[in-house]
């Protein structure tokens, strides 16, 4: 039996989920660049090659029937299968590695990685991919590997643990608490341009903005080690277990690997097994 005649084009899929989001054949259509006519022509014939109404329509509304719904998610995972899997075969075609990475993040035992990796035989060139969320980068096919850290959303990839990271509080240096040997949570606190949460701001922006007695905030040791002389990175005490609590910088990649990144992993495991992960912590603090 040939399948193949009955399988779902991907267009179809596409015009699917686009009508399922907007739930509006006429958004539906100016988002998709085509007229209102052809669309509804379209989801009428896959609902026939389905065999089951996949909308529920009336004169003032779209809905989603139970077998549409059922479609939904399905049509969401082959779309987004088929985007990873055209980004994995131009990586595969690629001469170079792409590692994520946070700004800021991590950057001492990055750097100590990446050298371990350039003394290896055909190292490939790496490109950096900067992100607010490296993970993500690495499970969606945009980065081969990434440095990630463990209190992320790691799901879906295989990891390695590569270094500790302790909580430091960015101080402008003359404020007073910049003398102190560290700092409680509790103390910051009590200080009125102190960000719990961090600002969505690079790291060169977040410096500068301590360096102006704006803002206090609380970074990894590695992003506290690029400060100027105009900021002081004191040690945290006190933090919760989740969030602000001392953290694993982890390797993260997605299943299969291309050579360049298994050979980087290689080089990591070697390094790792040959200083300690606390070790690399130790360096990103001096």
């Amino acid at each position: 039996m040939d399948l193949s005649r009955d399988r779902l084009e991907t267009r179809e899929l596409v015009y699917f989920l686009t009508v399922a989001e907007e739930l509006h054949f006429g958004r539906a259509a100016q988002r998709l660049g085509i007229a209102q006519p052809p669309l509804s022509r379209a989801i009428a014939r896959l609902e026939r090659r389905v065999g089951v109404p996949l909308f529920a329509r009336t004169s003032r509304s779209v809905a989603l029937t139970a077998a549409g719904q059922a479609l939904l998610a399905g049509a969401r995972a082959t779309l987004e299968a088929l985007d990873l899997a055209v980004r994995r075969t131009q990586a595969a075609g690629a001469s170079g590695l792409r590692l994520a990475a946070a700004p800021g993040a991590g950057t001492v035992p990055l750097r100590a990685l990446i050298t371990a990796y350039g003394r290896a035989r055909d190292a490939a060139a790496i490109e950096m991919v900067f992100t607010r969320d490296p993970a993500a980068a690495a499970r969606s096919g945009q980065a081969d590997l990434a440095l990630a850290c463990d209190t992320e959303d790691l799901s879906g990839l295989e990891t390695l643990d590569i270094a500790t990271e302790r909580p430091v509080a960015l101080l402008p240096a003359q404020h007073p608490l910049a003398a102190g040997r560290s700092l409680s949570l509790r103390r910051l606190r009590a200080e009125a341009t102190f960000a719990e949460q961090g600002p969505a701001l690079s790291l060169d922006e977040i410096i500068d903005s301590v360096a102006l007695d704006r803002l206090i905030v609380i970074v990894g040791e590695g992003a506290a080690a690029r400060t100027g002389p105009a900021v002081t990175g004191v040690p945290v005490t006190g933090v919760p277990v989740t969030g602000l609590a001392p953290s694993t910088l982890v390797l993260a990649w997605a299943g299969d690997v291309l050579p360049a990144t298994s050979a980087f992993l290689a080089a990591a495991r070697r390094y790792v097994t040959r200083t300690g992960p606390h070790a690399l912590a130790s360096v990103a603090a001096s």
